[in-house]
């Protein structure tokens, strides 16, 4: 599939920025903007090209029940069990405490749609498990997908979260208006 998405890249255009940090065998990555199912197609062909390993990403349980989820799983889909005892957050924490290696890719959003502020999942997820953030940005603007440096949250959520927007601030999502943008000047940062 490399030489696919290798091609892929090259016909679309698309760039790397920065590193992405393969010697951290766990990594919570938070993908923004997320405002178009192109995305998926774009992170897929990145996660190949920067050769990450298995980048899991989550999904409703019942999706990996139904005729496609021998896909989900292949592409790396990961169920929670939105009717378990344990919510989410404590769900993924417990994978990554029982695997040596487990990279997870988030929306910050939880949607395509704008929002008014981001979820706060990825965040505690890491704080949770103790595994840093990699901050990841589809800049459709500039056809880059950027890596940041990773990040340990520190447990001061509204200050972290600052630090989160100001990166995705700049990017341009496929429709610039459902960004994050916005939520430099909020009250919500």
């Amino acid at each position: 599939m490399y030489y696919f998405w290798k091609i892929w890249w090259k016909l679309t255009g698309w760039k790397l920025k920065g590193e992405f940090p393969r010697q951290l065998p766990k990594m919570v990555l938070a993908v923004a903007p997320h405002t178009s199912w192109h995305d998926f197609p774009i992170g897929i062909a990145a996660r190949s090209l920067v050769r990450a390993g298995k980048i899991r990403f989550l999904g409703k349980k019942e999706l990996f029940d139904g005729p496609f989820g021998w896909m989900f799983r292949a592409l790396g889909g990961t169920p929670v069990d939105r009717f378990s005892n344990k919510g989410m957050v404590e769900q993924v924490a417990d994978l990554f405490r029982s695997n040596d290696e487990f990279k997870i890719a988030m929306a910050p959003e939880g949607t395509r749609k704008q929002v008014t502020k981001l979820r706060t999942g990825f965040y505690q997820i890491a704080l949770q498990a103790r595994v840093p953030i990699v901050m990841v940005g589809l800049d459709f603007g500039s056809k880059q997908v950027c890596f940041s440096e990773p990040f340990d949250p520190t447990g001061d959520e509204e200050k972290d979260m600052q630090h989160i927007i100001r990166f995705f601030a700049g990017m341009r999502g496929k429709y610039p208006e459902q960004g994050v943008g916005h939520l430099v000047d909020s009250n919500n940062v």
